[in-house]
């Protein structure tokens, strides 16, 4: 298969699903308008009318292929451009293509090494793809950038948690517990931590 026919039956793929979930946006706005027209019945002849306005409208598919299309081209076209690899990313991190995101993503930490978002990206885009010694990697980079995210403490201990090291997780654990002791993540995190140390 070509270059040219992986990239149409890439962009396809992104199309249908961004289409798909405007579809189903749509759905569920259309069936929350009978409700909305109903309670309009009951207010006072001046107010205002009620509507649902232009929201449900989907988008056109041929429009957003095009975007799609062009978004990915000229990261391909401009690796030096950090914010067309950035954008491929997302389109990628979207539809569950994370190894293709990750891709991207380096070509942008190789750009801005110091860009911490796409260092926290990294770790997180490596946790949904399961690369847990990456994801780890990463994660202990952006602490050393910031040791306080309270996003990348629970990364990294969930990572940790998933590798099956316990000493480490317990470590984030505690780290998180210190820096946002009402985390909502720290309760899951302790049961996941004592069935690991439990060896279940």
């Amino acid at each position: 298969m070509s270059r040219e026919n992986i990239l149409f039956a890439i962009i396809g793929l992104l199309l249908g699903f961004i289409v798909g979930f405007m579809f189903a946006s749509s759905m569920s706005q259309k069936a929350a308008m009978p409700a909305v027209a109903g309670s309009a019945q009951g207010l006072p002849a001046d107010h205002p009318p009620v509507s649902g306005g232009a929201q449900g409208a989907v988008p056109n598919p041929q429009a957003m292929q095009q975007q799609v299309q062009a978004s990915i081209e000229k990261a391909r076209n401009e690796p030096q451009n950090f914010e067309a690899q950035i954008a491929a990313a997302d389109l990628y991190y979207q539809i569950q293509r994370y190894d293709q995101a990750l891709e991207y993503l380096l070509k942008a930490n190789q750009l801005k090494p110091t860009d911490y978002r796409t260092v926290v990206l990294l770790g997180m885009v490596n946790l949904d793809a399961a690369h847990y010694d990456q994801a780890e990697k990463w994660y202990r980079a952006a602490l050393k950038m910031k040791s306080d995210d309270v996003m990348v403490l629970a990364g990294l201990a969930a990572t940790t948690l998933q590798k099956g090291d316990a000493k480490a997780a317990a470590d984030a654990i505690a780290q998180l517990e210190k820096v946002d002791p009402n985390s909502e993540d720290l309760p899951q995190f302790r049961d996941k931590l004592a069935s690991l140390k439990a060896g279940k």
